[in-house]
């Protein structure tokens, strides 16, 4: 067995307080441009790149062949970006409960922290200059052991964002991390749960204080469920234990 050599985070949720900000936002611009979804529908695809969210929303209401998809899909994208833009821009952003305590416990152990999000860069960034999360990162949103994180990727950064595994595997390559087995993945969606899982993770695990609670995401894959992200430590003790006791 190897040793824990990378976390790989969600962001709004999980490492970033959500209070449902992002759903309202969404909701609100797919009202401003006439499609019609529910609010539960819109909780069971977070995580997903929200454009991916808007073609697969406009396509169930009006098919696949409609005429004007595309352009419904990209007034709606559109829309939610202006929104959720000058949300984050106007409101203070907080780091989750335990998140700045495990994160400071990761350093102290030299376990990378990598952070990925189904928000495009330019929120991704706003976010993470709010937090003081982008000092020291370079070009490629790669930092060092010094840095409070060691890279940032995006989901318009790879070629597919969750439920898929690239934003991961793109963490892996940047940070020089060569196998799966030796990464924790964890986010607080089904389709962070899936993309660990796809990815071949270590171990893929959900937090039950973000957006989504235990009863919704037990029903889905994963390799445990936290009540707050602090709680990690104990999944880090444990593989050390594990290792320990493949030494004797």
């Amino acid at each position: 067995m190897s040793p824990i050599e990378l976390i790989v985070f969600d962001m709004a949720g999980t490492t970033v307080q959500d209070r449902h900000e992002v759903e309202m936002c969404f909701l609100e611009a797919a009202s401003h441009t006439g499609l019609a979804v529910t609010p539960e529908r819109v909780l069971a695809l977070q995580g997903y790149s929200k454009i991916y969210v808007f073609e697969l929303l406009w396509t169930e209401m009006i098919g696949e062949n409609h005429p004007d998809l595309i352009e419904f899909v990209n007034n709606s994208y559109r829309t939610f970006c202006e929104i959720l833009e000058n949300h984050y821009l106007k409101n203070d952003i907080f780091p989750t409960e335990g998140c700045l305590e495990i994160f400071n416990y990761l350093k102290s152990k030299n376990i990378k922290i990598a952070l990925t999000t189904g928000f495009y860069r330019k929120v991704a960034n706003i976010i993470l200059g709010k937090l003081g999360w982008l000092e020291g990162l370079n070009s490629q949103y790669v930092g060092n052991k010094n840095t409070i994180i060691q890279v940032s990727i995006a989901s318009d950064e790879v070629l597919k964002g969750r439920p898929e595994p690239f934003m991961i595997q793109k963490a892996m390559k940047l940070l020089n991390v060569h196998s799966s087995c030796s990464v924790i993945n964890i986010g607080d969606t089904p389709s962070d749960l899936k993309s660990g899982i796809r990815a071949g993770c270590r171990m893929s695990l959900g937090v039950t204080n973000g957006t989504h609670i235990r009863s919704q995401l037990s029903i889905h894959r994963n390799d445990g469920l936290l009540s707050n992200i602090s709680e990690l430590k104990q999944f880090i003790k444990n593989t050390d234990h594990e290792l320990m006791y493949e030494k004797v």
